[in-house]
């Protein structure tokens, strides 16, 4: 049912108690497993202190990821993209032709003022295939 499962990630609390469900699904469905992590482009106007704008945290994030998962027998691909996270995530889910997008859910898109700002929210809106949010 899941052939392709996109599990863009971050540093936050909320993705690595996905990973839990990402284990799951993958091995209930014998699914590809694409690991995504998003370089985001600091706006130009501040330095950010955001560690995912570093390319060298956001591999070494994958990396660990991808260990993660080996150590559960689970065999994944690592990505590594530059631009906005929630564009470049449905990107390459229809690039990958991905069945499934899991991630967390950080609660931002809860309340009227970060319904706007929320990754999770765009990707709903936006995804090409089914998304599983884990809160």
């Amino acid at each position: 049912m899941f052939k392709t499962v996109l599990f863009p990630i971050d540093q936050s609390r909320e993705t690595r108690e996905a990973a839990d469900v990402v284990t799951n699904v993958v091995k209930k469905y014998s699914s590809r497993l694409v690991l995504l992590s998003v370089v985001e482009e600091p706006p130009p106007d501040a330095p950010s202190a955001d560690p995912m704008v570093s390319p060298e945290v956001v591999a070494k994030l994958l990396q660990n990821a991808q260990s993660l998962f080996s150590e559960q027998g689970i065999q994944s691909e690592i990505l590594e993209r530059q631009g906005k996270p929630a564009f470049t995530i449905c990107d390459v889910a229809d690039e990958i032709g991905a069945d499934l997008i899991i991630m967390g859910c950080r609660g931002l898109g809860l309340t009227e003022e970060g319904a706007d700002d929320s990754v999770t929210t765009r990707v709903i809106n936006l995804s090409p295939c089914p998304v599983l949010i884990v809160p």
